[in-house]
């Protein structure tokens, strides 16, 4: 299967949980441009090799949303960096702190 089919399929194949969370990045971060069928759920979130072209803010915003939406905190700034490595990271990490 060529690597463009697959990454058109990627937001599709996530589960409920990451696709509700792109689109919340998405909306946090005013990324109006995005083509979520072009971000997979193990690309980065933030940093220069992020499809969607966070930075350092826009985590900490994304935290502080993660925590008004689904109650779970982020406590220190290495576990954001973890948490915040892809949309599975932050997937699983909600699901683990509900």
């Amino acid at each position: 299967m060529p690597v463009n089919q697959y990454q058109r399929l990627s937001f599709t194949t996530m589960d409920p949980l990451q696709q509700e969370l792109l689109e919340l990045i998405c909306t946090t971060c005013n990324l109006h441009d995005v083509d979520l069928a072009s971000i997979g759920p193990d690309d980065p979130l933030i940093g220069p090799d992020s499809p969607l072209g966070t930075d350092s803010l826009d985590a900490l915003e994304i935290a502080v949303t993660v925590q008004k939406e689904y109650g779970v905190r982020m406590d220190s700034e290495n576990t954001s960096r973890v948490v915040l490595q892809s949309v599975t990271h932050l997937a699983d990490y909600i699901k683990a702190n509900r």
